[in-house]
């Protein structure tokens, strides 16, 4: 039998239990209102407002992993990256099941290029949803940049299981296909990016650059001519096509190749390193033309101010620059 007095002695207790479940709850609400309102405010990009609203949703419900997810996509799309990695690292201690948290800390990983982890999160990702075709190419990027190129091509073609009419996944593949010297293998990844999608000037780049390599000088000749019927403004594409003149000995054609490709960009460093090639060849084929040998001089020059690393450049100024005679008389002395 239950004693009056102990009743009495409880009663405050469970009044206060109650009070505070009921808190809990009514704070779990409200946190729901705010996620609700912020996700209006973003759905406008009004970053501000949108930030407002999940900082209180948090704040008034601690442990909603949603709302801290959501916190740290606004942190992301105002560009506070490293506030945004913290933001989605406590969402997925809180939830580490939630596919769109992780897949959306391995974004911040990648764009702050912490590569190792935007690795890990991405793998977790798949795991979570291995349909996705988003965390499947976004991981061989990676593995791509980290120089993983077994990984790379491995992930890119399970992701090309899951959409084969993905033309940038394909144009992915062929570039590392071609880093890891297999030009036919990249040959066929290029032709079926470009079957998904046939305006793609870069990609035709890509295709012919492997021809280049290949010298098959007509076939990357007709890839180069279809490419600047579709972008006659693409720097790269004449610097390409320079090259391929030069190696077919038609310097003329050569020199006007580059000449357009630095035109167009000025800061086209192979553009005015072949250039300088294909005036010293005019050169030195004709000695007479001398000016033709001070413009490949200066053209390296510009090359080397733009892009120091070039040792071959500097060997060849110093081997065909004219050494000035040192002066009679100097100030130095």
């Amino acid at each position: 039998m239950i004693r009056v007095e102990h009743v009495m002695r409880w009663t405050p207790v469970i009044v206060c239990l109650s009070l505070l479940c009921g808190g809990c709850a009514l704070n779990r609400e409200f946190a729901r209102v705010h996620l609700e309102q912020g996700d209006a405010a973003l759905a406008r990009h009004d970053l501000d407002v949108a930030l407002a609203e999940f900082q209180q949703a948090v704040k008034l419900n601690p442990e909603f992993a949603e709302g801290h997810t959501k916190l740290g996509l606004v942190y992301k799309q105002s560009g506070d990256l490293q506030k945004a990695a913290e933001t989605l690292e406590h969402a997925v201690r809180l939830d580490p099941f939630h596919f769109f948290s992780m897949f959306e800390l391995g974004e911040v990983y990648r764009l702050l290029d912490r590569m190792t982890q935007a690795i890990r999160a991405y793998v977790l990702a798949c795991k979570l949803d291995p349909d996705d075709f988003d965390s499947r190419f976004r991981l061989a990027t990676c593995y791509h940049r980290n120089g993983d190129l077994e990984q790379a091509i491995e992930t890119y073609e399970t992701a090309l299981r899951i959409d084969a009419g993905n033309a940038f996944a394909w144009s992915n593949l062929g570039a590392v296909f071609d880093t890891r010297g297999a030009p036919y293998e990249a040959i066929r990844a290029y032709k079926r990016s470009l079957e998904c999608d046939t305006q793609q000037p870069v990609v035709l780049v890509n295709l012919a650059t492997v021809y280049l390599n290949q010298e098959r000088w007509m076939t990357a000749r007709r890839t180069l001519e279809a490419t600047l019927q579709m972008a006659p403004k693409l720097s790269v594409a004449h610097e390409r096509l320079g090259y391929c003149n030069w190696r077919e000995q038609k310097l003329d054609e050569a020199a006007e190749s580059y000449g357009q490709a630095v035109e167009l960009n000025v800061k086209n460093a192979r553009g005015h390193a072949g250039y300088g090639v294909v005036r010293m060849t005019q050169y030195l084929n004709e000695p007479a033309l001398v000016a033709y040998r001070d413009e490949a001089i200066e053209s390296w020059h510009r090359s080397l101010e733009i892009e120091p690393s070039q040792p071959k450049l500097r060997t060849l100024i110093e081997k065909y620059r004219v050494k000035s005679p040192k002066p009679v008389l100097s100030l130095e002395e």
